[in-house]
């Protein structure tokens, strides 16, 4: 297995990411802001498009803990990079910020889009998709 890990931002806004390859399959952990911690897993399997059989699409199963709201994080990252590179892929993402502000949130989000744009590449680096 072969790992690689990622940050982007500073303070409470800096996000970690550690990324596993097991095989040609990828799990990603993601944590960040003051508590890191595990708040939803996203488990993305690749297949056709039901719109264009000759496109890559994906279909996840999410699992969250109570009163998490990482959900939608890790659904998103897992179905993009299930999709883009047409391999397996768990995602873990557990962001926490006390007494959040819209900006906060906007903040986190940002870096947490810049991460996930940093693994892709890292991800087409590795040539593992077919």
């Amino acid at each position: 297995m072969e790992t690689q890990q990622f940050v982007k931002g500073m303070d409470v806004y800096k996000i970690s990411a550690t990324v596993i390859l097991c095989g040609i399959d990828v799990a990603v952990i993601i944590g960040g802001g003051e508590k890191s911690h595990i708040g939803a897993m996203g488990l993305a399997s690749p297949r056709p498009s039901l719109q264009n059989k000759d496109v890559v699409s994906a279909s996840v199963s999410v699992l969250c803990v109570l009163g998490h709201k990482d959900d939608l994080l890790a659904r998103a990252a897992a179905l993009r990079l299930a999709s883009k590179f047409n391999v397996n892929v768990v995602v873990s993402v557990g962001l926490h910020l006390d007494n959040a502000t819209t900006e906060d949130i906007e903040k986190l989000q940002t870096n947490f889009e810049a991460i996930i744009v940093e693994i892709e590449k890292w991800l087409l680096i590795q040539k593992l998709y077919f």
